[in-house]
């Protein structure tokens, strides 16, 4: 009888299948997958918790320098002349190794579906000297695309050490590059939820049993590393945030509906910028980082808070009060700012960039319905942070069109969990908003600008 019940277990786990998925899983060996995944997510968190820690700390002396210069002519002439040095540098870099510019991801996601080849050890090198170079330089970039690219390539490198005589060509839905990309997400944000939910929500990684087990142990072992070694902590300290009382969330859904077509409007305008920059001819492809990299020099003469991906500007409209004009302002600079950043091919993410406007776009929404509704009693004026929070998950959704990763990745940088019903609302809103629109999501309409 127990034989004749496991030639029936056999044969109904051929055609369920879930539980064909799990066999295989057994046959792979879940526990050496478990230690490979551990091993990738640890070493990518350690490699992004360098990458962190130098420009964490690289950051805080240029604006110690800053603080304590002379100023003058003197100053100006230190300050653009570096920024011409790295705009050659970095020009260098991309020049040798093409597949760094931009965030990264999309190069990425097409080697996983074997149409570009992806040399690891190079991109390795590049992509952390290139991004490390950007973001000091004060570009309005983010290092979570080139975390999620260095986190692939360092799974390469392993896949190469594990399965030796591989092709520098990957295989389809490689498990230890995707392993890699969720630990350099996870470790990037400090969001290992967020990261695991980007390899199937974004990469559109098939959801069978080994990836999910290889994703999630990627993920911890990037969070071991970040806060357990490195002692990295939230990028946000928004954790005080609380929910807006249930009779507003009228304002939410008004809010994200608007958001859902402020995304749209910036897939249209970056990929409008993007080609108009492809075709220019004045200035040398070896030079591109120079424009945005001199207008970060006068942000950071004039105006700081411009400079960079935006966590500094995010944490401000999130806890001081801010003016509409002063709003408004902002949110002219830095959307002119980080689109152009980029689009001039520079070794740099876009998702930090967009969550800064998301929470630019917000605080500006919040300021306006107290504005109009605080005197009728409508709306309590000191409510306005929460919508900071809703803005960067709605902005996000709409753009990447990855609703559950958004949500994920704004709760776990700000610790408000108590804010979470509003996110998810606010997530899938914009989502359906911009699908409605039949906009594609960012990442699809830059892979098919690159040429294969």
């Amino acid at each position: 009888m127990k034989r004749k019940t496991k030639v029936k277990i056999a044969r109904l786990a051929r055609h369920v299948p879930i539980l064909r998925e799990m066999q295989a899983l057994r046959n792979e060996s879940a526990l050496r997958l478990v230690m490979q995944a551990a091993f990738v997510g640890g070493c990518t968190g350690g490699v992004i918790g360098v990458f962190r820690l130098l420009y964490d700390h690289g950051n805080a002396r240029i604006v110690e320098a800053l603080r304590h210069s002379p100023g003058g002519l003197s100053t100006a002439l230190a300050v653009f002349g570096t920024l011409v040095v790295l705009a050659f540098v970095v020009g260098q870099l991309v020049r040798r190794e093409p597949l760094i510019s931009g965030s990264g991801i999309p190069q990425m996601e097409l080697a996983l579906a074997g149409q570009l080849p992806f040399p690891w050890l190079r991109i390795v090198v590049a992509k952390f000297a290139g991004t490390l170079l950007s973001l000091s330089g004060g570009l309005s970039v983010g290092r979570e695309g080139p975390s999620i690219q260095m986190g692939g390539a360092v799974g390469a490198g392993f896949d190469a050490l594990w399965r030796p005589g591989g092709e520098e060509r990957l295989l389809t839905e490689n498990p230890y590059v995707v392993a890699g990309a969720v630990a350099g997400l996870a470790a990037a944000f400090g969001a290992p939820v967020a990261g695991v939910l980007f390899a199937f929500e974004e990469m559109r990684c098939p959801r069978v049993p080994s990836l999910i087990v290889i994703a999630c142990t990627a993920a911890i072992g990037a969070h071991i590393m970040v806060f357990g070694v490195f002692g990295m902590g939230r990028i946000l300290p928004f954790a005080s945030f609380v929910t807006p009382a249930l009779a507003d969330f009228w304002i939410v859904a008004a809010q994200v509906l608007f958001f859902g077509v402020l995304g749209v409007m910036y897939n249209h305008t970056l990929l409008w910028l993007h080609d108009v920059e492809a075709r220019q001819t004045l200035i040398p492809d070896h030079w591109r980082a120079l424009p945005p990299l001199l207008f970060a020099g006068l942000a950071a003469l004039f105006l700081p808070l411009l400079v960079g991906g935006g966590e500094n500007l995010i944490i401000f409209v999130g806890e001081k009060p801010v003016a509409i004009g002063a709003l408004v302002l902002l949110l002219v600079l830095k959307y002119l700012f980080a689109q152009y950043s980029t689009v001039a091919a520079i070794p740099g993410g876009l998702l930090m960039p967009i969550l800064c406007l998301g929470a630019l776009w917000g605080r500006t929404w919040a300021e306006l319905g107290v504005a109009v509704f605080s005197p009728a009693g409508m709306l309590s004026p000191d409510i306005a942070q929460p919508w900071v929070l809703f803005g960067m998950v709605a902005y996000f959704a709409a753009t990447v069109r990855a609703p559950l990763t958004g949500i994920a990745l704004v709760t776990e940088m700000s610790g408000a969990y108590t804010c979470l019903p509003g996110s998810l609302l606010a997530g899938y809103v914009a989502a359906a908003v911009a699908n409605g629109l039949r906009c594609p999501p960012i990442y699809d309409s830059l892979k098919a600008r690159i040429r294969l």
